[in-house]
Formats: C-alpha cells, structure tokens, sequence
C-alpha cells in the first residue's frame, strides 16, 4: 500500500528540539526502514548540548525563503543546520529542495501510481525479485537501512523511472539516491524527488549516460590535481604503475557506498539543493584526510595500501576521523571552486573526450554517420527547401555552381511545390549541398533529430524580442545570416538563450554563457567549420577563450576575446564580424561589417 504521512507532519518538521524519549527516536524514519540497525549510529554518543549553540532553522523559515527566492540564504542554512539523522524535518524538506528544480509540468495526483499499473499490471508490491533496468550498476546497487519491503519499493522505483526516462542509458549512483531518499519518505514522494533531479536543466545531479559518468570522474580527477595536488602526487609516486584514473574512476563510492550513513544525510541536504558540485568538494576533502592518514597511520602505510588504493579509500571512509559537521565545512571551505570553474572544467573534458572519439573512430566512417545515415527525411528536406531563405533562396548564386555541372538554373517553382522533375536532380544536389554539409558538422546525438524553422525575419519580423519569444527555450539552435552581399555564415549554439536570463551565486546575471559544442561556420562564399578553441588539447586557454553566448535586450553576440565573431543589434538589421579567440576565426565576411538580409534560426524536434 502507498505509505503516506499523517495530518501533523509540519509540526513534526518543525519539532527540532533534539532526542528525548525511545519512542521518539526513530520518528524521521519511514516504516520501509530497518531501524534496529540504525542504533549502530549511536545516537546517545552525540556531542551533548551547551544550550550557546544557534537553533536549528525549520521548515516553514525554509520554505518561506525558497518563495522568495533567496536560494543563498536557503544554501547556508542547509550548510550550517546540522539537523539530527533522525529529524522529521527531512520528510518535507528534501521533497521541496528537489521539487524546485523540476522542469516537466507538476504531477498529478496519482500519477505515479498509473504508470506502476502501466509497468507492471498492479499496484501490489510483488513478493519475487524485479529485474533492474540495464542501467543501473547491479554491484552498488545501495540499500543502506531499508527493509527488504523498502529494497523492493526501490527497485520499483527505479523501473518506473526508467519507463519513463528511456534517454536514461547509463546512471550507476539513481540507485543509491533512491535508497536514501525511501529512509525518509514515500515511495511516491521519492519518485517525484527522482523525477526533478533528473529532469533538471539548470543543475547536474545525477549523470544518465557513460559519456556524462566519464567526463565527471575525469572532471574530478583534473580538479583535484590541482586543488589537493600533494594528495594525488604522493599517490603516483607511491603507486608508479597505476593510473590515477583507476583511482578516481570510483570517485562517488568513496562518498556513496564508503561513508557512514549519518554523514551521507547530511551530505544529502546540502546536494539536493546545491547539485553534485557538492560530491566534488567532499570528495577532495576525502582525499586529503586520507593523504594526511597515510602519513601518520601505519594502518594506511604506503606497503598496506599500493596494491589496491580505490579500496582502501573506501575503508578509510567507512570509519572516517571527523564529524559530519566538520567534514562539509572542510568541503565549503576550498577556495576557487566555483560553479563557473567546475562547469569550464566539465564542458572541456566532455569535448576532449568527443574529439578522440571522433579521431578514434576515423574521419570517413565519421563523415558518413551524420551525412548519410542520420540525414533529415525527405519531408524535412523538402521543408527546409520551401521555407528557408539561407539555403535555398540564391537564384544566381546556385546557377553558377550548377553550370559547374553543365546544368542550367532551375526554376523555384517546381522546387517549392516538392516536385523534381529527373533533369533537375543535379540542380537540386546543388540545392541540398549546403544543408548536407551543415548537417555533417552538427554533433552526432543531434542529427538523430530533424529540424524546424523558429524564427524568421521574413516571416516574424526584425525584433530582438519576437526572436527571444519564439526561440530562447530550444536547446541547441542553428543560427543562419544571409547578408545583403549574399554572404552566408552563422552559428550552432549549443544553450538555451533564456540563459541570458540566469543568475549566479551571487544573483548577478551571466555575461556569457553556452558550452564547448557551440560552433561557427561560413557557407558562402566559403565553406568552412570553426569550432571551439578548447577542442585542441588540454592546456587552459584563459577565460577569453570560453565566451561562447551572449545576449540582452539590446544585442546578441556569439564568440568573445579580442573580438566578437557575430554581433547583431536589437533590430537585426545591422551586424558585424571579427575575429576571436573562443574559436580562432577569421571575421566571417570580408567588410566585417554587414547589412542582415535573412536571420533564420533552427531548433530540433524530440530534444
């Protein structure tokens, strides 16, 4: 039967006044949980009460907050509010931090209940094991306390979200997470918990794919070479045959399956709010703690631990020296690890990692998978060709490379009707080149999905504000300039432009924003692929090379560093082009200057 909470719950939230009798010991916990073993956590060895110490905030003081928007101050008290483990208060807050950042439309009432029935023909909880989906690690797959009924809920849990979320291929930690979350809640309730991490845009909490778990131990991994560089040097000179990577590669279960349960819950107040960002800093105040270990404890010796540092790591947090309290204001101590540098750190190890796959893979077999296998149907084809003013609309410019082919121009008319009579094929190969050509540049996940036009100054008019209305919630777009000189160039942007909107930690907006994919190109009079700079190795290139987007009510500009690559004006009507060091190109038509003749911009259907 689904588990719901009784009518009093916001008193019992708000009840923080500490462990007082038996009978309330356990009130924070679910009844899937095992609550015999949680006794090992000792609750009567906390430290006692000076009756000096800051009492612990509520609620109802956090949610207030939260309506007002004020996500700093809701960040530091869950930084600095060291609720017990078994405080109510769980129940209501940890569903409300992950609500917020769930972007699909609110659930109906049952509907998870539905899709349980959709799955597996009941609502009753079976009695024999659930097959888990083939993305979930089946050696970590975490219980902590639950009972075996609560083990259960779990792994239906995790079938339901996998139904629902197919692009979900490869997430090892959503298991662990739903453990945790069935300590303090419904099954229901964790469901949607579930549901808002994984949906979130704004923030990473748990990776779907092998790419996304790769790029974040490898992220890890460069962080902490530099953040907690005598650590990972004293464990390749002790270690000189192994690989640091084999270290970090289980990075998440030195914190997920190693440490005790009631620093996890705490770790889990602050990460349902904050993202995994708050993973990456526990996890460098792990490794320093354990290089100090291994330095005056003989039990952490370099003999007794070289031949298998990943699991000695483990061991070492199961039974870790400090207390919750000091092991997350170590974590909130590191200096220079903001969002902004973690999130440069990410997005260049996920592109580095794209571009050996693609040199791995070989340039022909490359060139092949987007051009020829994932091209856009027929019927997008012949869209694009009626509508698109970019690729099509260049009657003289099309009549001298058809005659290239001893073919004369044909006529649009045929073409807008969808008809190709046999003699024109060529012609239309002509047509049809320069969109094939784009489509070969575009990231392989993307050209699985087939384009639409957003926005077109010949159709919806030359204003900034028409453009953000019809354009700024599609994620990517391909943005294409026609000039008045029939220059042809443009951008594939990899972010929304609604992220011209989004603010910082310190509530001050983005100047720029985007990702490493985001690319330029030229068509006309030249064919050509800029991408970004960061592609090309490892060494850091400086914040001048990472200005991929930017906009506001004035202007759009894409590509920064002495230099603007595109820039447009609020009227798109009059633009300009230099060179920059986010993708080291040359200004993308001659003059520099140019007078906007067609903006078109596309966007992807199913993303």
């Amino acid at each position: 039967m689904p588990y719901h909470r009784g009518g009093d719950a916001s008193s019992q939230a708000d009840k923080l006044s500490g462990i007082v009798e038996e009978s309330d010991l356990y009130e924070g916990f679910a009844p899937h949980v095992e609550t015999s073993e949680i006794k090992t956590l000792d609750f009567y060895n906390l430290p006692k009460q000076t009756g000096k110490e800051p009492a612990l905030r509520s609620y109802t003081e956090i949610q207030q907050l939260l309506q007002q928007g004020k996500k700093r101050d809701v960040k530091n008290i869950l930084r600095e509010n060291s609720w017990p483990i078994n405080s109510p208060i769980r129940a209501q807050l940890w569903p409300m931090l992950c609500g917020q950042h769930q972007t699909k439309q609110q659930m109906l009432d049952g509907f998870y209940w539905e899709m349980v029935h959709q799955v597996f023909g009941t609502t009753e909880l079976s009695e024999k094991p659930i097959m888990l989906p083939a993305f979930v690690d089946a050696t970590h797959c975490l219980p902590y306390h639950l009972t075996s009924t609560g083990r259960a809920v779990a792994d239906r849990i995790v079938n339901v979200l996998g139904y629902d979320c197919p692009d979900i291929t490869y997430s090892p930690v959503l298991y662990p997470i739903t453990s945790i979350l069935l300590h303090f809640m419904s099954e229901e309730e964790a469901y949607i918990c579930l549901a808002g991490l994984v949906g979130s845009k704004e923030k990473v909490f748990i990776n779907q794919t092998k790419l996304q778990h790769e790029v974040t131990w490898k992220t890890v991994m460069q962080i902490a070479k530099k953040h907690t560089k005598s650590a990972t040097s004293y464990f390749q000179r002790i270690c000189p045959g192994l690989k640091l990577e084999r270290i970090f590669m289980d990075w998440c279960w030195w914190i997920l399956a190693g440490l005790p349960f009631q620093h996890l819950v705490r770790i889990m107040d602050c990460y349902f709010h904050e993202g995994i960002k708050v993973l990456y800093r526990v996890a460098l105040v792990i490794l320093n703690l354990f290089h100090k270990e291994c330095q005056s404890n003989n039990e952490w010796s370099p003999d007794n631990i070289k031949n298998d540092i990943g699991n000695a790591l483990i061991k070492f947090c199961k039974k870790i020296p400090v207390s919750p309290a000091k092991l997350l204001h170590a974590a909130f101590s590191i200096r220079g690890l903001s969002t902004q540098y973690i999130s440069r750190i990410f997005i260049k190890t996920e592109m580095l990692l794209k571009s050996r796959s693609v040199l791995t893979s070989g340039s022909k077999q490359l060139i092949k998978s987007r051009s020829s296998d994932n091209l856009p149907t027929s019927q997008s084809q012949v869209n694009i060709q009626m509508m698109s003013h970019t690729l099509t609309i260049r009657e003289k410019l099309h009549s001298e490379s058809c005659r290239n082919l001893g073919e004369k121009s044909p006529g649009h008319r045929a073409i807008a009707m969808g008809v190709y009579p046999i003699h024109n094929l060529k012609s239309q190969a002509c047509k049809n080149e320069d969109l094939f050509t784009l489509w070969s540049w575009l990231p392989v996940r993307i050209t699985m999905y087939q384009p639409v036009l957003l926005y077109t100054t010949e159709e919806h008019g030359c204003s900034l504000t028409t453009f953000y209305v019809r354009v700024e919630q599609h994620e990517p777009t391909l943005l294409m300039i026609k000039t008045c000189n029939n220059e042809v160039f443009g951008a594939y942007c990899s972010s929304r432009w609604f992220e011209r909107n989004v603010k910082d930690d310190k509530g001050q907006r983005q100047a720029y924003f985007g990702t490493g994919e985001t690319f330029l190109f030229s068509l006309y009079p030249e064919r050509a692929k800029y991408p970004w700079v960061g592609i090309e190795g490892d060494k850091d290139l400086g914040h001048s090379s990472e200005l991929f987007m930017a906009a506001d009510s004035k202007m759009i500009t894409i590509g920064g560093g002495e230099g603007q690559a595109i820039w447009m004006d609020e009227n798109i009507r009059f633009g300009k082009t230099d060179s920059c060091k986010t993708f080291n190109n040359p200004p993308l038509c001659p003059s520099g200057d140019f007078e906007i003749r067609v903006l078109e911009v596309y966007g992807f259907v199913g993303i």
